[in-house]
């Protein structure tokens, strides 16, 4: 039977011990998913955004900044995705252990091949990233190689539990090399459809799955759909050359299901991130979700 003092000294120690060692501040989803499956109960997770969000468009809430002043590691897209709110959260924050070119911060885009580069700033031409298009996470292979550098960053902020970092980091490239190898198996008969998209956000998956974006609803990037635009994308796919209309969760659905309605080309709404429909509850079904949508939508 244990005595008083040994009953006294676990209410001290066990808290103590459940308690996560880094607290990690995500811009998105994906991150504080990717973050929770790597360093489980090491860490907490927070999410600036949610998949019914527009990352680009996001107040600089107060809450945000107080969720900023206690992150030990701050994991975000970037490619000036966040370009309209971070910046001023960290300012506000002032934790320099969360600032660009610390330990502390992670750029999510850097560490994988952007495509879309280019040097055009103006915004004029509407919602344009010169750094290259940042809605990387949609590509699997490029989130297991954020993983590793993530895991990475863990390991050099909490030293003492580095090999729980390796382990969980092991475990997870285990299972989502499995899960890439199901993915691609099922997506065969993707290669080759043609898309049209809301906006340029799915990229990274046409590269992966071989799918061809022939239009985008939005003439000007992160400017609404215009009547005209939509009018000449009827005349342009109203006998064919389109195989499936795609939107995210949220953007408006009345562009994609009026082209929809007058082409007979399906629209679909495919989960951007983790949350984004009722299915992808974390990231291994967020691209169960993705596939099974668009075989769904072109079979």
């Amino acid at each position: 039977m244990m005595n008083i003092k040994t009953i006294a000294l676990l209410s001290v120690l066990l808290p103590a011990a459940a308690q996560a060692n880094i607290s990690i501040f995500a811009c998105e989803p994906e991150w504080a998913a990717l973050a929770s499956e790597i360093g489980g109960q090491q860490v907490t997770t927070y999410s600036a955004t949610t998949a019914l969000q527009d990352p680009h468009y996001i107040q600089a809430r107060p809450s945000l900044i107080a969720r900023l002043r206690q992150a030990d590691l701050v994991v975000c897209s970037g490619a000036d995705l966040e370009i309209g709110w971070l910046p001023v959260l960290l300012q506000k924050a002032n934790n320099p252990a969360v600032m660009p070119g610390s330990a502390g911060y992670l750029e999510a885009s850097g560490v994988v091949e952007r495509f879309d580069v280019s040097a055009n700033v103006d915004r004029a031409s509407g919602d344009i990233h010169p750094l290259g298009n940042p809605h990387v996470q949609t590509n699997p292979h490029n989130i297991a190689a954020i993983a590793s550098v993530l895991a990475e960053r863990m390991q050099q902020l909490d030293v003492e539990n580095a090999a729980t970092y390796a382990a969980g980091l092991a475990d997870f490239q285990l299972r989502w090399r499995a899960a890439i190898e199901r993915w691609e198996a099922a997506a065969t008969g993707l290669s080759g459809k043609r898309v049209v998209t809301h906006h340029k956000s799915w990229v990274y998956l046409e590269r992966w799955l071989g799918l061809v974006e022939v239009a985008n609803l939005e003439e000007v990037p992160g400017l609404p759909p215009t009547a005209g635009h939509l009018g000449r994308l009827v005349a342009q796919f109203e006998n064919g050359g389109a195989d499936v209309i795609v939107r995210a969760p949220y953007q408006d659905n009345r562009a994609s299901e009026w082209l929809s309605d007058r082409t007979g080309i399906p629209a679909v709404v495919l989960p951007l991130t983790v949350g984004g429909t009722d299915e992808a509850t974390d990231l291994f079904r967020l691209f169960d979700d993705i596939i099974a949508r668009l075989l769904g939508a072109t079979s």
